[in-house]
């Protein structure tokens, strides 16, 4: 076993690294995206545009070896246009018949850009693709090849045109992660890679095979019933129906996590574990997956909002309260 998690550990680094050498800076932003990857979820980025999120998903796609699609949402994108549609088709013979076009949501990696610029209604068309890993047209069910990942972007300044995601769908993200404007170093390194005439080229690290079985090695890692606990009390906090919440929580939350955050919780602290060289998940480990989980899982009523909360700043005192309660109990 020891070897197996010396392998993650050395595959995982090996393609962060590899992703650097195009992607300059964010390296948190690289580190959450690898993070939902092995734990088999999808990720919603936000940030203004050209900050390389494009440019992340695709370079990752080169260095997993993975087919990748890109669908620009606009308000004119249809359903038909993401999954595919039935067309006539003729043969030899003259005979026609309905057969399914696929859409560019047949890949294994796919890019959603700007996917709040979609309407609802084509909005939903990727759900059934990102929950079940499957889509269903015309009574016909088609099965998508594993290791099947979508990784979304928005932009959070921009509101004319744009129609938020709703709640089902932005439970669907694993991650939410919000991608920062570079320091000055980084713009010149920026600049020096993008304006030159060598271009950094990136090696292909893991294949389909070994991306599998990592997420097998994931799932093995086991959990005291201590950390699901502290876990599970991070979620609960989140909502203001409970009568333990702190008063911000209680005033200025309209709803909270569903189960699908503890299930981020664990399996994103199973990955951490494994790249820290261990094979149990530690308390620090879920702490540090707590805002990517959870800040998109948390929404604010009028109140909080006119009063300046923002998810991030609430789960920084939901996490505090938490930690303290634990220690009052260990003491």
């Amino acid at each position: 076993m020891q070897k197996k998690i010396e392998d993650f550990q050395r595959r995982f680094k090996a393609v962060q690294s590899e992703v650097q050498k195009i992607v300059v800076g964010n390296h948190e932003v690289i580190f959450e995206v690898l993070v939902a990857l092995f734990a088999g979820g999808n990720v919603l980025l936000e940030g203004v545009p050209g900050l390389g999120k494009t440019m992340l998903i695709k370079t990752l796609s080169e260095v997993l070896n993975l087919d990748f699609s890109r669908i620009q949402f606009t308000p004119d994108l249809m359903p038909a246009d993401i999954v595919g549609t039935n067309i006539i088709n003729e043969d030899e013979r003259g005979k026609r018949a309905f057969v399914f076009q696929k859409g560019p949501v047949f890949t294994q990696m796919l890019l959603a850009d700007e996917i709040n610029r979609a309407t609802p209604k084509t909005q939903s068309a990727l759900l059934e693709a990102m929950q079940e890993h499957t889509v269903t047209s015309s009574n016909q069910r088609f099965v998508l090849k594993e290791p099947f990942f979508v990784m979304a972007t928005q932009n959070p300044i921009e509101q004319e045109g744009t129609y938020p995601l709703p709640e089902a769908q932005l439970d669907r993200f694993f991650f939410k992660c919000l991608v920062p404007f570079p320091t000055l170093d980084e713009l010149i390194t920026v600049v020096d890679r993008t304006t030159g005439v060598n271009m950094p080229t990136v090696q292909k690290i893991m294949s389909e095979k070994d991306i599998l079985e990592a997420r097998e090695l994931v799932r093995s890692v086991p959990v005291a019933s201590e950390v699901k606990n502290y876990a599970g009390k991070l979620v609960l906090a989140t909502h203001p129906g409970i009568s333990t919440s702190i008063k911000e929580v209680r005033e200025q939350v309209k709803y909270g996590s569903s189960p699908r955050g503890m299930q981020g919780l664990i399996l994103s602290g199973k990955v951490r574990a494994l790249v820290s060289g261990n094979y149990q998940v530690s308390v620090e480990d879920i702490r540090s997956s707590v805002k990517p989980v959870l800040r998109h899982r948390v929404a604010l009523n009028f109140q909080g909002e006119a009063e300046g909360m923002t998810p991030d700043k609430l789960l920084d005192l939901i996490l505090a309260k938490v930690l303290f309660e634990a220690k009052q109990l260990a003491a």
